[in-house]
């Protein structure tokens, strides 16, 4: 009795050893993995043109989005900063009846249709 009490022991113990090296391979492996899965220096260096570009294209559409301009004289559209444009809509918004009535007559305003030259020939 004595030796089937040692011999299970045994295998317990081996079962134990055996499933703490399994653990101990796959996480050497996951290890191993991770070196072959990481990105080249590459996209660290194509992250800072990107970067660079994205600062040139801020500061060269800057003064469209926080100046003032004229987008067509003739029918009266100028360019305004962003926030300036946020308080306005609000303002006119207030009242949604009369908000809807100004955006149609804009509507109206920026779609119509250009004065044809008469024709000669006629």
């Amino acid at each position: 009795m004595n030796t089937e009490s040692n011999r299970r022991k045994c295998c317990n113990a081996l079962t134990v050893l055996g499933v703490a090296g399994s653990f101990l391979v796959m996480a050497w492996l996951v290890w191993l993995m991770r070196g072959y899965t990481q990105p080249p220096e590459l996209a660290a260096v194509r992250a800072e043109e990107r970067l660079k570009i994205k600062h040139e294209f801020d500061a060269a559409s800057a003064p469209l989005l926080n100046g003032y301009d004229w987008v067509d004289k003739e029918k009266g559209f100028v360019r305004i900063p962003v926030e300036r444009a946020k308080e306005l809509i609000l303002l006119e918004w207030q009242n949604p009846v009369a908000g809807h009535s100004i955006l149609a007559a804009r509507a109206a305003r920026a779609f119509a249709p250009a004065a044809v030259a008469p024709n000669p020939y006629e």
